[in-house]
């Protein structure tokens, strides 16, 4: 049966450290778990876009991919990189009036139209998962919707964990900053590696 491996495949790839997760963990410590869920429900919103077109334009895509992949990727590297930047250069007193920025529904729902790892989750999950076996609209919105709620989980949990230890968090600020940002940066050159 197809869908242990396809929710194999999303929870791994979900949960696992990667943008999405790390700005949901650092909004939630810096923000609280309530006013991370704006963010979150833009990634999710982003999210969902991402999987719908993953699915309706994969074949077309894969014509394409060889030729915009390098370009998707240095992008979203570049993205990534600075936001590491950013994150490792944060000092305490800065976050006194806490940057909102991070934490919108504006910023997660673009932002996943340049994060690597969701396009290329979206693709290889239907490519992979779905399309040889259903191609009707019902399935490929459904399977999309499925891998959707599947990242949000992930999200959720991240952010959890951010607002649950926050004041563990608070108190070892420098090092959690300097620690995220190098998973961020993880992730923006794993992006290579993947590809």
């Amino acid at each position: 049966m197809f869908i242990v491996p396809l929710l194999t495949y999303a929870i791994v790839a979900s949960f696992t450290p990667g943008p999405n997760n790390i700005i949901s963990m650092t909004n939630a410590r810096n923000h609280g778990f309530r006013k991370t869920l704006q963010f979150i429900g833009g990634v999710a919103a982003g999210c969902l876009v991402i999987m719908l077109l993953s699915s309706y334009f994969n074949l077309v895509l894969y014509q394409f991919i060889p030729k915009i992949q390098f370009v998707m990727n240095i992008i979203g590297c570049l993205y990534m990189l600075y936001l590491a930047v950013r994150i490792i250069r944060s000092q305490p007193q800065e976050r006194g009036d806490k940057e909102e920025g991070f934490n919108s529904f504006f910023f997660g729902f673009i932002f996943q139209f340049i994060n690597p790892k969701v396009i290329l989750y979206g693709i290889t999950a239907i490519s992979t998962f779905v399309i040889p076996f259903y191609s009707s609209h019902a399935h490929l919105a459904l399977f999309s919707v499925i891998l959707t709620l599947v990242g949000l989980c992930a999200n959720m949990t991240w952010a959890l964990c951010g607002s649950l230890f926050q004041s563990l968090l608070s108190r070892y600020e420098r090092p959690f900053n300097i620690l995220m940002g190098l998973l961020l940066i993880y992730s923006a050159f794993s992006v290579f590696t993947v590809s």
